[in-house]
């Protein structure tokens, strides 16, 4: 993959991923309706304080991707929170479910990108 496109892509996908991690503790973008089951799901979540722990996992991981410090490893770790935001979302809110499509598309692209990394791991 060229250098200047893989590039690109891991900023996009540490910033995409660091301003989801920063909302998750601030606020700035509100959730909208959510059906009664997605309600029930989220609030689980908050009240045994998962989503803390995958806020911050977001943060270092949309660090990591964009200073490049341990990026392989935490664009693997962040694989697991693009599956869960896209299964989320196919089960039950699929009206929304375009921004985590996206994570998980450029999650995977990013992971391509540090196949290098990986081989010793893989063989």
């Amino acid at each position: 993959m060229n250098s200047k496109v893989f590039m690109v892509v891991r900023l996009l996908l540490g910033l995409f991923i660091l301003f989801f991690g920063l909302n998750k503790f601030f606020h700035f973008i509100g959730h909208g309706e959510m059906s009664p089951e997605a309600g029930a799901y989220f609030g689980a979540l908050v009240s045994v304080k998962l989503i803390t722990l995958v806020a911050i996992v977001e943060i270092v991981a949309g660090l990591a991707l964009i200073f490049n410090k341990f990026g392989a490893l935490l664009a693997l770790i962040l694989m697991s929170v693009s599956i869960n935001a896209v299964l989320f979302h196919a089960m039950l809110a699929p009206e929304s479910i375009m921004g985590a499509l996206i994570l998980l598309v450029l999650n995977i692209i990013v992971l391509y990108g540090y196949k290098d990394k990986y081989k010793d791991l893989l063989s």
